[in-house]
């Protein structure tokens, strides 16, 4: 950890860290014991006075959460027994030692950002199962269904536009092929628009026709290795023996329409045989409001599959096929909700960072993915990509993110101040985007 710079945290006052935890959180809190309110009578029916009383337990758990974060109050250890627990109040002591603070506590707006803000929705998720028999509910699956419903139209025009391609596919020259992958990866970078967390939980679907708006948006696409993606994979393909297999692993962010956006891009590593499988990593429990987990995952393709839209249909029963033989595989691990950044992955979840060396190419979609990667950390707008990464390197690597948070690496000298200078919020608005390649070139 030598020569790293300072985490981000919200004692500095007026940036993006500061308001997540000053406003941000609480308003998700809010959000969060207001849709335990609603579901009262859904829990009364289905459990009885039982299931009242837990609702009860549950919202006075997390107001009290809420209380210790507004009054800055030091980070409390987790309690309920749970399968990473431990690991959690190691990291927490671990933090407490770093603190020069007079009584060595951990607070809200003096620890790192990254770590406080995983803690909120570690101890949202332990306020539930801590309130048996409403243990099972995911406070955030209403705004993550009702994200995919509203996006109908778009993910309507993506489903028509991969079918339509798929068709066409045999008899599309290199270059064309080409501009499909390139096409399909900036639908991937722009589907990560809507995030749930970044808007507090309000609605963040999408409305538009995103093929149509791809070359408007290619100019806000500040790192664009894509070209290096593409060698990668065609390479793959022309050295690949028949039995021999070329594994994407996409590591996941939001359900909903970003979703669809990733699985149309899977589909198509697939059916243009840059990839014979690909491997889709989400979390083990609800995460950073909108993040996908395998319910999630399931109840999309689903969704896609029973659509009164024959493209849309066609998608969800392909996808569902993909599954069935083994061409698209879902994971989770206990790892991806930790407050870890990745370079520790090699320690803290060994058999997760074996399964990654497998990989041909790691998609690591979104801004938490990017801010673990490269450790939410003040880095200079010039640093390389690959010294930020701090020795994370299990195969060749690739971060696709709108920008969200105040960590960047990897610009042009320059390029990152004169954005600043002209567009003080432009690190955090998810108007720009990135393609962040880290491998052999």
């Amino acid at each position: 950890m030598a020569g790293v710079p300072a985490s981000l945290s919200g004692q500095d006052v007026g940036s993006f860290a500061y308001l997540t935890v000053k406003d941000r959180i609480p308003q998700i809190l809010t959000k969060v014991i207001d849709t335990l309110h609603r579901h009262k009578s859904e829990f009364f029916e289905k459990h009885g006075e039982e299931g009242v009383e837990a609702e009860k337990k549950a919202i006075s758990l997390l107001s009290k959460l809420r209380n210790e974060l507004q009054t800055d109050k030091p980070i409390i250890p987790l309690v309920e027994k749970f399968v990473d627990t431990d690991i959690w109040n190691q990291y927490l002591e671990y933090q407490q030692s770093l603190i020069n603070e007079s009584d060595g506590k951990s607070r809200w707006f003096y620890s790192p950002w990254l770590f406080v803000e995983c803690y909120m929705y570690r101890r949202i998720h332990e306020a539930i199962i801590q309130s048996p028999p409403i243990n099972y509910f995911d406070v955030f699956k209403e705004s993550k269904e009702q994200n995919f419903y509203e996006s109908q139209e778009s993910i309507i025009a993506l489903c028509t536009h991969l079918q339509k391609l798929i068709k066409a596919i045999e008899d599309l020259d290199e270059n064309q092929l080409k501009d499909e992958f390139f096409k399909l990866l900036q639908i991937s970078l722009w589907g990560n628009k809507c995030d749930l967390s970044l808007s507090a939980g309000e609605g963040s679907s999408q409305k538009t026709d995103v093929v149509n708006s791809l070359e408007d948006l290619k100019p806000f696409i500040l790192v664009n290795d894509v070209e290096h993606l593409w060698s990668l994979l065609r390479n793959c393909k022309k050295t690949r023996e028949k039995a021999s297999v070329i594994s994407v692993y996409i590591v996941l962010d939001n359900s909903g329409f970003e979703l669809v956006t990733d699985l149309i891009l899977a589909n198509f590593l697939l059916s243009s045989k840059l990839a014979t499988e690909v491997h889709f990593y989400g979390k083990m429990i609800p995460w950073f409001v909108s993040d996908t987990t395998v319910h999630d995952f399931n109840w999309l393709i689903e969704q896609v599959k029973h659509a009164n839209h024959k493209w849309m249909s066609k998608c969800g029963a392909d996808w569902e096929d993909y599954i069935k033989m083994g061409k698209w595989v879902y994971h989770d691990h206990i790892f991806w909700t930790l407050p870890h950044e990745y370079c520790a992955m090699p320690q803290v979840a060994a058999d997760l960072y074996a399964e990654l060396q497998k990989a041909h190419l790691i998609l690591f979609k979104g801004d938490l993915n990017y801010r673990k990667l490269t450790g939410d950390r003040k880095w200079e707008f010039s640093v390389p990509f690959h010294q930020a990464l701090n020795g994370f390197h299990p195969a060749p690597l690739c971060a696709i993110r709108t920008l969200k948070a105040e960590v960047q690496v990897g610009l042009q000298p320059g390029q990152g101040e004169q954005l600043m200078a002209s567009e003080p919020s432009w690190w955090t608005t998810g108007k720009y985007g990135i393609f962040q390649y880290n491998g052999p070139l």
